[in-house]
């Protein structure tokens, strides 16, 4: 990549839009996985630019999206309890069962928003008497980070820092929508970044099982709309392959490294998806060697499985049979000032997208 503005260049994106709806003959429903793909389509004003048959259909690609009650519920009981809570910032909004992370701050308790878990780790080192906990969400892209902040700790004897995870995995998420028996879904958008670290090995049997093209794309228009052509060209021949768009930093075999960090650590498990529900090993849980760096193993703090506010139908979202603006409270009583529901605060959410840009 020489400059952005190549990724950014209108006449290239129209020549494709311009291919796309010389190429398209039937309808097809198209889901883009991540979140940061959402916002490229709604920001850059691309749906409106496609052919009336393609549709974009806005997956559960958000990991603070899916994040479940439970977990920010608990985080917040740490902080009850004198727990230093460290996070992301895109995390510190996103409403628990009855208050977010910024609330329990402003009720006085100790909240550090960070950039790099390792930042939790020298807070660690330098309150020796208090508990450090870092809340590590995310798809497989913040995954090695994450390892690598425990595995750090080890190496420094700490015995005060923990994680508590919410690590989700995007093939397991793709297969669960597949499967469910209302899917209208006709090929995937593969998140690039997810990609950048797990390569594509994973998505080949998708597109054998469920006959479907998935094409791993990046984030700028370009890369949106010559994925979006490649994926209808695809679904008009009748193929259903896997391909490679981001190709300038997606490799067939990932990031072996990192890979071998994220394994060294985690393990694969069963996750809860807010708004979606239990997903068979479809999350990252702490090996047993590293338990004592497991926040949710280190303290027992019970919470209760509470239920989105009825009114938020961010489940029917996350899982592309609704639209943000199809709810009806959307713009209304469920703004970014008043979320109801984590797709309107996340950066990455399809609501705040469509709230913002449309």
């Amino acid at each position: 990549m020489k400059y952005m503005s190549e990724y950014r260049n209108p006449e290239l994106v129209n020549h494709y839009i311009s291919e796309i709806h010389k190429i398209t003959t039937k309808p097809w429903n198209i889901m883009e996985i991540c979140g940061g793909q959402t916002h490229s389509l709604v920001k850059n004003g691309l749906l409106d630019l496609l052919p009336k048959n393609i549709r974009m259909i806005h997956g559960p690609g958000c990991p603070v999206c899916v994040t479940p009650i439970s977990l920010i519920d608990k985080a917040i009981e740490l902080m009850k309890k004198g727990v230093i809570m460290c996070s992301f910032g895109d995390m510190i909004r996103v409403p628990g069962s009855s208050k977010s992370l910024l609330q329990a701050k402003a009720e006085g308790g100790d909240l550090r928003i960070l950039y790099s878990p390792l930042e939790a780790v020298n807070i660690a080192v330098k309150n020796p008497s208090k508990e450090v906990v870092f809340f590590a969400v995310g798809f497989e892209t913040t995954a090695p980070s994450n390892a690598l902040a425990v595995i750090y700790a080890q190496r420094l004897g700490l015995t005060n820092f923990s994680l508590l995870v919410s690590h989700v995995l995007v093939p397991p998420a793709m297969e669960a929508i597949l499967s469910d028996e209302f899917c209208t879904i006709n090929a995937f958008l593969g998140a690039g970044h997810v990609c950048t670290i797990v390569g594509l090995e994973e998505y080949y049997p998708i597109a054998e099982k469920y006959k479907i093209p998935i094409v791993v794309s990046g984030f700028e228009p370009t890369d949106m709309v010559q994925a979006i052509y490649h994926t209808v060209l695809q679904l008009e021949k009748g193929k259903y392959e896997v391909e490679n768009q981001y190709t300038r930093l997606v490799k067939e075999e990932g990031n072996i490294k990192a890979k071998e960090v994220v394994n060294t650590v985690f393990t694969i498990g069963t996750q809860e998806w807010r708004g979606i529900g239990a997903i068979k090993n479809s999350g990252l849980v702490m090996r047993k060697d590293y338990k004592m760096y497991d926040a949710s193993q280190k303290f027992a703090i019970a919470t209760l499985n509470k239920e989105e506010d009825q009114s938020c139908i961010a489940g029917q979202i996350l899982t592309g049979h609704k639209r943000p603006n199809e709810c009806p409270e959307f713009g209304k009583k469920c703004k970014p000032s008043n979320p109801l529901g984590a797709p309107m605060v996340s950066s990455e959410g399809a609501c705040a997208a469509y709230f913002n840009y449309l």
